[in-house]
């Protein structure tokens, strides 16, 4: 396994054609990930329509075969847009004053079920006495309208003070907002990055959130914008990462873990989720199938030094309840239980992190 040092010093061989320093000087190198499949390089140039970086990629290639020998391979080399921490604004907050803890539920890839385990938090925490408030911030997918069989539901609107404020829908103790409640849910969302980062905006300053113990947001997919709108907008207290055991899932979940953890954006990871984890058929109780892979969420959350908040089983009921309105959580069933663990294991940690880390800082970003 090659170290990071010795990576880096076969990279500070590449010079800039145009500034005529090395790239690791100028700052342009994000990540460096060692794993079986390869090296790979995350670059963040100064400008991302940099005209050189075609060249620069190839360099690189050619530079770490020279350092470490011809048999290294290279499995990557992505280009993110430099992310500059122009300020910190402590928490004086004057965005959701009321809400104590914000908790972002991400997940690296799409079909993990990360909305269906952001809506049973939301449910289970509700359930054990929380105020508990779920802002549905996946723009181009939102799903919770219908996990709360609410799709024609559409928000009352307020004026005070000279400004219009969104109500929260508020079903089985917890307050809701969607941009599915302003869309027919057949209706694609066709959005540029900035119009998506306007509406998630005016849901978090102008919903009528009030007390909150808990405001849960259930972002989309992967890295984008709607992140840095987030980071930008509340002082994050932390993230749960969801993922299923198999390989694919969980090197995208990896992705997410380091985007959070970031210097840039730098919000706690409050630990994983695995969902999917296994099956165990009724007539065969105790027998656990794992469909998807054994342990992946143990062995990620080990390697990245955080924790395996739960671990969801492939039940019919939670699909049903998804897609029915009533959401599992609600029950005192097994799976039902499942989600109160997880409440209970995430308030914990919460609490953890409360008690020995400073409050997040929100953060401006260009």
């Amino acid at each position: 396994m090659y170290k990071k040092e010795d990576i880096l010093k076969a990279l500070r061989m590449v010079s800039h054609p145009e500034k005529g320093s090395d790239i690791v000087s100028l700052g342009m190198i994000g990540e460096i990930t060692v794993t079986d499949e390869g090296i790979a390089i995350v670059l963040v140039p100064e400008k991302s329509n940099d005209p050189f970086l075609a060249s620069i990629k190839s360099s690189c290639v050619r530079a770490v075969k020279e350092t470490l020998g011809p048999d290294a391979v290279i499995s990557s080399i992505e280009v993110k847009p430099r992310v500059v921490v122009e300020k910190t604004v402590a928490p004086k907050r004057d965005v959701l004053p009321g809400v104590k803890n914000i908790i972002a539920v991400s997940s690296g890839k799409g079909g993990v079920g990360k909305s269906t385990i952001a809506v049973n938090l939301a449910v289970a925490l509700a359930r054990k006495g929380y105020a508990t408030g779920l802002l549905d911030a996946d723009i181009f997918g939102p799903s919770v309208p219908k996990m709360f069989n609410a799709g024609d539901y559409r928000p009352e609107v307020r004026s005070e003070k000279g400004t219009d404020m969104i109500i929260p829908m508020s079903k089985y103790g917890v307050k809701i907002l969607s941009i599915g409640f302003f869309v027919k849910g057949s209706d694609a969302v066709i959005w540029r990055g900035p119009m998506a980062s306007s509406f998630l905006k005016q849901l978090i300053t102008q919903g009528e959130w009030g007390e909150l113990d808990y405001l849960i947001f259930d972002l989309p997919p992967g890295t984008s914008d709607i992140h840095l709108t987030l980071v930008q907008e509340v002082p994050v207290t932390g993230a749960i990462v969801v993922t299923t055991p198999q390989e694919v899932a969980l090197a995208d979940a990896r992705k997410g873990i380091a985007m959070f953890r970031s210097e840039a954006i730098n919000v706690p990871v409050l630990g994983l989720v695995e969902n999917m984890s296994y099956f165990e058929a009724p007539e065969l109780p105790g027998k656990k199938y794992y469909i998807f892979g054994r342990d992946g969420g143990s062995r990620l959350a080990a390697e990245s030094g955080t924790m395996l908040l739960g671990r969801i089983p492939i039940v019919e009921s939670i699909c049903d309840g998804g897609d029915s309105g009533t959401p599992v959580a609600l029950g005192d069933t097994v799976t039902g239980a499942a989600f109160t663990d997880l409440a209970e294991t995430v308030v914990r940690q919460v609490e953890k992190r409360n008690a020995e880390s400073a409050p997040t800082k929100r953060v401006e970003v260009k």
